[in-house]
């Protein structure tokens, strides 16, 4: 259940409830909005929830006392009303700006990686993307460099000032991953593994959460309760698409789902158009009717040569591609009354 506290309630008031609801089983999240501050009351085993919320809406601080009935409680907007905005070194996700995270798929080589990100940082890009390690689903295929690719991305923030987001595959990683990334990536097949979701929830470190190739939205807000419930509220969703019938497609760019997620989530929403169709041509389109859509963010896989792409090079922008892209996107940006995070240098695609 939440609790809505009216606005003349204390500190003391707060404290005093808490006390008396961990004294019961419950387990307490606090969210203090622009106008109401709730505290969520999650997962206690006590049968007589009805007659304590009667108790607690008696007292002249409570304005009202509300069960939550959907089975994400932390990551809902009953709990947080207000849209939750993350930092991440100076860049914020989640408000009025529309950042974009841009890079290769993979970290190929240190020549490559420092190419993209000098070309993305000046075109507008906001945070470098790319992997260090890659799940495939060919035992074959090129799995990533490594911490030796964390450390290239490292030097790529150190000369741009970019952050940097990178994926992790494996619990065991996640402490040596963690000291690289500014934000960590949870992908598709590792959204429901749920080992990796709890230590993830409890570290303070931003991260990205895909939604599952074959989820629904339901499933994936489950998913990033996971991390919420352990205490690191600084969750960002990733719309990559859904496996459907469609075949022309990689996946099918579920659009509905970001403002789906909006009305019953939080959380920022970034758009992944690149895995979402697999083809370049795609990209752009799909990406400006994510941003349409209310989308706070895209990832956009860039490459100088998509051609030579040890991983995903149909779906990879080439540099005057993306470029040429981000000029584009601004107009539309403003047109949905959000900010571009960035002044397009329009020589770049000239």
């Amino acid at each position: 259940m939440i609790i809505i506290l009216s606005s003349q309630a204390t500190d003391q008031d707060v404290e005093k409830i808490v006390a008396n609801l961990e004294g019961r089983g419950y387990g307490i999240h606090l969210s203090r909005g622009v106008e109401k501050t709730i505290i969520g009351a999650i997962g206690a085993p006590d049968e007589d929830k009805a007659l304590i919320a009667q108790q607690i809406e008696t007292l002249a601080c409570v304005e009202r006392v509300v069960p939550i009935l959907k089975p994400y409680k932390v990551v809902g907007r009953e709990f947080h009303p207000d849209r939750t905005m993350i930092d991440v070194r100076g860049v914020k996700i989640g408000g009025d700006e529309i950042v974009v995270m841009a890079g290769p798929c993979c970290i190929e080589c240190e020549s490559q990686t420092l190419e993209v990100a000098r070309f993305c940082k000046k075109a507008g890009a906001t945070i470098l993307r790319g992997g260090a390690f890659k799940p495939s689903t060919s035992p074959y295929s090129f799995h990533g460099l490594g911490e030796d690719g964390l450390k290239i991305m490292a030097a790529a923030r150190d000369e741009t000032g970019m952050p940097i987001i990178t994926e992790i595959l494996d619990v065991r990683d996640l402490e040596m991953v963690a000291k690289y990334a500014d934000i960590l990536q949870v992908g598709t097949r590792n959204m429901s593994n749920f080992g990796l979701l709890t230590e993830i929830g409890n570290m303070r470190k931003p991260v990205m959460l895909k939604r599952g190739m074959s989820s629904t939205i339901e499933e994936w807000l489950q998913a990033a309760e996971y991390i919420a419930t352990r205490g690191n509220y600084e969750v960002i969703l990733c719309e990559r698409g859904i496996r459907t019938f469609e075949t022309f497609t990689r996946n099918t760019f579920d659009v509905n789902a970001i403002p789906a997620v909006k009305e019953l989530s939080h959380l920022p929403i970034i758009a992944d158009p690149s895995h979402g169709t697999g083809k370049w041509q795609l990209v752009s389109p799909v990406a400006k009717a994510a941003i349409a859509a209310g989308a706070d963010g895209l990832m956009i896989e860039v490459h100088p040569e998509p051609q030579m792409a040890l991983k995903d090079g149909p779906q990879s922008l080439k540099l005057d591609t993306f470029a040429q892209f981000m000029k584009e996107l601004a107009p539309i940006i403003r047109a949905v009354n959000r900010v571009p995070a960035w002044s397009p240098v329009s020589e770049l695609a000239d």
